[in-house]
């Protein structure tokens, strides 16, 4: 179903990370609609690889391979980006994973494995598009955060930890990067019925209970966190920056 269009976003160029699958291929996908030029990175070749095969032949995107919890594949692969479409203006710091844990089993390899997952790289992303904004006389940055926090979701304490930080390191953002009319904001989704969510963690009983909680009593998919995420991209939402908003269909 087709959204807003909002004409500020055509021939932008947008960067999206983890953007070959989930949550993030929707957000690819809905940025080319808008008419945008956009940069993913993600390391699941097979899925960016089908995805950019899906895509309309006449689709500005660029698709580049990378390891986020390395950050000089994560620099040179911004500046892959950078040098097919020209200055980055719109960041989505979209990547992570929520895998399930326990406190016994967390390392402090895997504590550290976790955050350079779910947190280092957005700081990273930002900071190598900055410029970029500054440059271009402003820009938007999105990352994207989980109510899991909020909720005090158990079973996974190095993810909620992480994500609980993302709201500081927008907030430090959005005031420090504020004077060059860069704005940034966060996204705080629910359970969103993406493909691997329904593989490994949605039962009968998961189901039952969140229809209980959830004011709307539907599943949330992809395109409602893409939607939300092109409204902060655009210049629609030009006053709004140092929020976290949370998509969730009335969860929490």
């Amino acid at each position: 179903m087709q959204g807003a269009i909002y004409p500020s976003l055509k021939d932008r160029t947008v960067l999206v990370t983890g953007g070959g699958s989930g949550i993030g291929e929707a957000i690819v996908r809905q940025f080319i609609g808008q008419g945008s030029r956009v940069g993913f990175i993600d390391i699941d070749m097979a899925a960016s690889k089908q995805l950019l095969a899906s895509l309309p032949a006449d689709a500005s995107v660029h698709f580049e391979h990378a390891d986020l919890r390395d950050i000089g594949a994560l620099k040179r692969a911004v500046a892959g980006v950078r040098e097919a479409f020209g200055p980055i203006t719109i960041l989505v710091n979209n990547a992570g994973r929520d895998d399930r844990h326990t406190i016994e089993d967390v390392t402090p390899e895997y504590w550290d494995e976790r955050f350079a997952l779910n947190l280092k790289h957005q700081f990273f992303a930002a900071q190598a598009v900055a410029p970029d904004m500054s440059k271009a006389g402003g820009g938007s940055i999105v990352n994207m955060g989980s109510v899991s926090w909020v909720l005090g979701q158990g079973n996974m304490p190095c993810y909620t930890t992480a994500k609980s930080a993302v709201q500081g390191l927008t907030r430090a953002l959005a005031r420090d990067l504020g004077p060059n009319n860069v704005r940034v904001n966060s996204i705080l989704p629910g359970w969103i019925m993406t493909q691997r969510q329904q593989d490994l963690w949605l039962t009968p009983e998961g189901e039952a209970e969140l229809m209980k909680r959830q004011c709307l009593k539907r599943k949330l998919v992809p395109d409602d966190i893409a939607r939300t995420v092109l409204f902060f991209s655009a210049d629609d939402s030009g006053a709004c920056t140092n929020q976290s908003y949370i998509v969730d269909g009335g969860w929490v």
